[in-house]
């Protein structure tokens, strides 16, 4: 059971791993916590965004759009390898997700395939947005690569996490496909790596 970080403890998190980091507005308190609690936190869930373009990627996951109002994440990560923040609490990103891959993810054990939608993933999990077009064919920029890397790094380091608290949306919620163009378990070694 690990409550949220305070958001200025989760901005000196991320400088600290070395995360170039960009604040959005009010990002401190954009959130949607009116529609329930944020926490506990148990993990990370990593996106692709279907955007392109930096600053139109980072407007829709703030402001959302009509049938999804935002914050879609808490930071989104630009193929140049900033971390625009965006908001601060619970917001829309995971969806409702599988129970049995957040009893993994709380045990830190290897994923069972997710295969229902019946357990609140806002609640319960960081959420990162990454730019990119989803198509298996648009490139993952090692600097972003290494942002992802380093803002889960940041957020189990200072929760005392493992790598294995950091999934996939594709791992969480059936019929997802994010993020594509790497694989969760690669990023799993990396996290692994910069934790040691």
């Amino acid at each position: 059971m690990a409550p949220p970080m305070s958001a200025s403890k989760f901005l000196a998190a991320l400088k600290d791993e070395g995360v170039t980091v960009v604040e959005v507005g009010d990002w401190r308190h954009h959130n949607r916590n009116h529609k329930g609690p944020w926490g506990p936190v148990h993990g990370i869930v990593i996106h692709h965004t279907v955007t392109s373009g930096s600053e139109r990627t980072v407007e829709i996951c703030r402001e959302g759009h009509p049938s999804l109002p935002g914050p879609l994440c808490h930071g989104v990560i630009t193929k140049d390898g900033r971390v625009h923040l965006v908001g601060y609490g619970r917001a829309n990103h995971a969806g409702n997700g599988d129970d049995d891959v957040l009893r993994a993810v709380i045990a830190e054990k290897a994923l069972p395939p997710d295969n229902e939608a019946n357990t609140d993933g806002n609640r319960h999990f960081y959420g990162f947005e990454c730019e990119n077009l989803g198509d298996g064919e648009d490139p993952w920029p090692e600097a972003q690569l290494d942002a992802i890397e380093r803002v889960s790094a940041a957020v189990c380091r200072h929760h005392g996490w493992t790598q294995r608290s950091v999934i996939g949306h594709l791992e969480w919620q059936p019929g997802k496909v994010d993020p594509r163009g790497f694989t969760m378990k690669s990023m799993r070694a990396r996290i692994e790596e910069r934790l040691k």
